[in-house]
């Protein structure tokens, strides 16, 4: 072993952080952390893509960006065939074949493929928030929310997709969002053949096969598949609310539902639709939003091959194939095909109504069904038939009032 190898690795044990950034005190365990670090102030970018154009602060993701332009994958899984452009990322999928996970947390007992999860993992414990937005001074445990978060102050989408100038925030969302166009899905169960286009949706189904729930909680023993549901349920426990509305006090448990509710207060609807001028509060409505115009239904079923404006829609359908139904509730026994629809009802259990209408005090359990309520109070009819000009409270009605000018017959509702 390399004395510097030595050296980085003995700092996990001391503690000791010796290079610190001279604009805002933060320390790291390594020289090239602090210079990527620096670049956060500096602005500087010096790895040039001579393709393209783009820079980079370190070389290396000069050097990964550059297959986007070759599409050389050098690293190829000597079992299965599959090649990647990382060879981080081929170790990480060797453990699909192993099933090894050599990264214990000494806290709790869970094991991670990869030491940066550990790392993120075992901020559950400690509650450090290393990386702080300078603009909002908000905290994230991954540097890449961080990264992510970004973008939101500076609306800076860096990559698109050369198929239709859609742009994403993350290269990982461009890449899942190729798969609409290539059909692809590389991730594949080897227990009954269903692929995937995502990993993350890949892990979370082979649970179904293993049962395996690695990701308990402390409190009341409950178990999860996914650590995001380990992290949504503690606030059953700790009644924490940490995103707090500076205009009224209203408090939540997700960052995103609070970004949604402030447009209550600013009247600010981002996302536009170029066809018709209408505004969404969040993206994934307005691309819903936009289907009505283009008809295009990306996602099919590939067993009777009906198609669906959103991916969810899909999952949602196949259960007419599988009668799967993942969501389990633990007080009564009786299962759900959506999570959304096992939480909608833990309320009966818990009687708990969390979105309260601020003009009559009248409170819901979800909060669509607030939405619609405020139309009471506001007279509004947002759902407008392009055909004779009415206008609906609800999505549903529309809907079901289109049958007139169509004489089609209405989406029937599964029996749950």
């Amino acid at each position: 072993m390399q004395r510097s190898h030595l050296v980085k690795h003995q700092a996990i044990h001391t503690g000791e952080r010796l290079h610190k950034c001279l604009d805002c005190g933060k320390s790291f365990l390594q020289r090239s952390h602090l210079v990527q670090h620096q670049a956060i102030h500096t602005g500087e970018r010096p790895y040039k893509c001579l393709d393209c154009g783009k820079s980079f602060i370190l070389r290396s993701a000069l050097v990964r960006h550059k297959v986007v332009h070759t599409g050389e994958r050098l690293h190829k899984c000597l079992d299965c065939g599959k090649s990647f452009i990382r060879r981080s990322e081929l170790v990480y999928h060797q453990a699909i074949h192993t099933r090894e996970r050599p990264h214990k947390c000494v806290d709790c007992g869970q094991s991670f493929i990869r030491k940066s999860e550990l790392v993120q993992h075992k901020a559950i414990h400690t509650g450090e928030r290393p990386h702080k937005c300078l603009d909002c001074g908000q905290s994230f445990i991954r540097r890449l929310n961080h990264v992510c978060h970004q973008s939101v102050h500076t609306r800076q989408r860096p990559h698109k997709c050369v198929d239709c100038d859609k742009s994403f925030i993350r290269r990982s969302h461009l890449v899942q969002h190729k798969a609409i166009h290539t059909g692809e899905r590389p991730h594949k169960c080897l227990d009954c053949g269903k692929s995937f286009i995502r990993r993350s949706e890949f892990v979370y189904h082979q649970a179904i096969h293993t049962g395996e729930r690695p990701h308990k909680c402390f409190d009341c023993g409950k178990s999860f598949i996914r650590q995001s549901a380990l992290v949504r349920h503690k606030v059953v426990h700790t009644g924490e609310r940490p995103h707090k509305c500076l205009d009224c006090g209203k408090s939540y448990i997700r960052r995103s539902n609070l970004v949604q509710h402030k447009a209550i207060h600013t009247g600010e609807r981002p996302h536009k639709c170029l066809d018709c001028g209408k505004s969404f509060l969040q993206r994934s409505h307005l691309v819903q939003h936009q289907a009505t115009h283009t008809g295009e239904r990306p996602h099919k079923c590939l067993d009777c091959g009906k198609s669906f404006m959103l991916q969810s829609a899909l999952v949602r359908h196949r259960v007419i194939h599988t009668r799967e139904r993942p969501h389990k509730c633990l007080d009564c026994g009786k299962s759900f095909i959506q999570r959304s629809e096992f939480v909608y009802h833990q309320a009966v259990h818990t009687g708990e109504r969390p979105h309260k209408c601020l003009d009559c005090g009248k409170s819901y359990i979800r909060r669509s069904h607030l939405v619609q309520h405020k139309a009471i109070h506001t007279g509004e009819r947002p759902h407008k038939c392009l055909d004779c000009g009415k206008s609906y409270i609800r999505r549903s009605q529309l809907v079901q009032h289109k049958a007139i000018h169509t004489g089609e017959r209405p989406p029937q509702v599964l029996a749950l």
